[in-house]
């Protein structure tokens, strides 16, 4: 993100208010525009260069061509190491990245191995997005990972195939009712896996705690660039890490929900139509699209429910911090997504 490349003057944080929810839905939509994934090497430097410019005097005021140039960056660049985020695993790619997985997991009359090998996939894309897109003031050792994904792994294959053996037995339901039932599975597997892979990825900054930061208002934040000098933490929290994660998860669970809800519902009622009966090959694109529908208009609606710069008042963190700021005073730390 911008707040990763050099100089003392920090952008504005969005052109939407990001303190109300549709603001931080419409900033959300622009992070994960796909459109951004083919800009090249040579415009990801030249916004780099843009956003440089402004950031350390050079530029006076925002442009539509500073405003595209931040969108670019804060897309591509990890907050914390300025490093740009392996394409597959960006919050643009999302949708895309999780299209094929979720049409899989989706796929009508999945047996056991179809079961655990979308399962797998789709922990193993979970992983690798969280760990790239975590607060890496706390690294998360290969080990960990390691650990993390195999507990992660285990809960989803563990509760989708439970629910797939227990349904069956259910005979007070109608066959109708059993075969929504079996379609929400799933999203039963995703949602617990998916929260609990955050915390197990992310279990590591609860335990050591993250970076916080004064917050600056904007007569605060003008005085700073003036004085140039950087912005130094007030130490690690684990509160703001327990925080910063438990929001995170909370968004995953917001995310999967009509993604892997809405999809397999609206599919059993086309099922039943005659048109699609007399057309059986047309269930995998109807599939496609519903989902791919689905997940364009719910990633930003989850992204949103949460600021990704998170001010709080200190009084929710430790002492030492208080002690800093004072029990009113407002403190930030990045979130991650």
């Amino acid at each position: 993100m911008s707040a990763s490349l050099p100089g003392k003057r920090e952008l504005p944080a969005s052109q939407y208010n990001l303190s109300t929810y549709w603001g931080r839905v419409r900033q959300s939509a622009e992070i994960a525009d796909p459109r951004t994934l083919f800009v090249s090497d040579a415009g990801l430097e030249n916004a780099k260069g843009l956003v440089s410019s402004y950031k350390q005097g050079q530029v006076q005021s925002m442009t539509p061509d500073l405003w595209k140039a931040k969108k670019i960056v804060d897309s591509t660049l990890h907050p914390d190491t300025g490093e740009p985020v392996f394409l597959p695993f960006r919050m643009s790619c999302f949708v895309i990245s999780n299209l094929i997985v979720t049409a899989g997991m989706l796929t009508p009359g999945l047996r056991t191995r179809g079961t655990l090998l979308w399962q797998i996939t789709n922990q193993s894309l979970n992983v690798g997005i969280n760990n790239a897109n975590a607060n890496k003031s706390t690294p998360l050792s290969t080990s960990a990972i390691i650990k993390s994904y195999l507990l992660a792994v285990s809960a989803s294959c563990s509760v989708a195939l439970g629910l797939n053996a227990l349904i069956p037995r259910l005979k007070r339901l109608s066959p109708a009712t059993r075969t929504i039932l079996t379609r929400l599975v799933p999203f039963a597997a995703v949602a617990s896996a998916g929260a609990l892979n955050v915390f197990l990825m992310r279990g590591e900054e609860i335990r050591r705690g993250i970076d916080v930061f004064p917050y600056l208002n904007r007569s605060q934040t003008a005085l700073h660039e003036k004085e140039e000098k950087a912005l130094e933490s007030l130490g690690k929290s684990k509160n703001a890490a327990t925080i910063a994660v438990t929001e995170t998860a909370l968004s995953r669970v917001l995310n999967a929900t009509p993604i892997m809800v809405l999809p397999p519902l609206v599919l059993v009622r086309l099922q039943r139509t005659e048109w699609l009966k007399r057309r059986p090959r047309m269930v995998l694109p109807i599939n496609l699209g519903l989902i791919l529908t689905t997940s364009i208009f719910a990633l930003p609606l989850a992204l949103g429910a949460f600021p990704q710069r998170q001010a709080i008042k200190a009084r929710r963190l430790e002492t030492e911090i208080v002690e800093k700021v004072g029990a009113e005073g407002m403190v930030e730390f990045n979130r991650g997504i």
